[in-house]
């Protein structure tokens, strides 16, 4: 942040990344990171860490920058990387910094209420929030970390999470509409199954 409004030029390298990345102009996307050369797929996933402490980044615009400049492929491969690495150093800030820490991150109700939905759904909690890109991938990733969840636990229930969210990627990686449309119907499906899970879940417990 200081670096951005005391540096010209860092100032104008961000202006200009938002500028592209949110253009929707494909060609000038993809011109734009395979000028990094091969920093390029690593800049992705720096971005991808970024992103959890600079909100206004979207998780799922990386990765359709990465798609659409890389290919369905390589795109969704360095995207499913981003991923994971995003998530395990988010997991290690929770478990190591504490709670006072991530409370000021998220909030206090975010806190609470995803602390909430990890201590009673464990990892379907985080399987379910990886599976929708547009759910709070990050917070799942701090708080998750935070409770003490087995970290094998969780980075397994990250990997079948966000391995459909990939492969969507991957099917859709076309063009910025179908990619969009795409991750539109994925997350609206993962809400309806996360949604028939809780139902089940709490009809299961009333039974019992």
């Amino acid at each position: 942040m200081v670096c951005y409004f005391t540096i010209p030029s860092v100032n104008h390298f961000f202006k200009d990344a938002w500028s592209v990345l949110t253009s929707d102009d494909e060609a000038r996307i993809k011109a734009w990171v395979e000028g990094f050369g091969w920093f390029g797929p690593i800049s992705l996933v720096l971005a991808m860490v970024m992103q959890m402490f600079l909100l206004v980044i979207p998780t799922t615009l990386i990765m359709i920058v990465a798609v659409l400049a890389y290919g369905p492929v390589w795109g969704s491969v360095i995207s499913f990387f981003a991923v994971l690495t995003a998530a395990t150093v988010g997991y290690f800030i929770g478990r190591f910094v504490g709670s006072r820490f991530i409370t000021r991150l998220l909030g206090e109700k975010t806190e609470k209420n995803v602390s909430s939905f990890v201590q009673d759904y464990g990892f379907w909690a985080v399987g379910i929030t990886r599976l929708n890109p547009f759910l709070s991938n990050d917070a799942i990733s701090f708080v998750a970390g935070m409770v003490q969840m087995q970290y094998w636990k969780f980075i397994l229930a990250t990997l079948l999470g966000i391995a459909p969210v990939v492969l969507l990627l991957a099917l859709t990686g076309s063009n910025t509409d179908s990619l969009k449309s795409g991750l539109l119907w994925g997350s609206l499906a993962s809400m309806v199954i996360f949604g028939v899970y809780i139902w089940w879940d709490k009809k299961k417990k009333k039974a019992s």
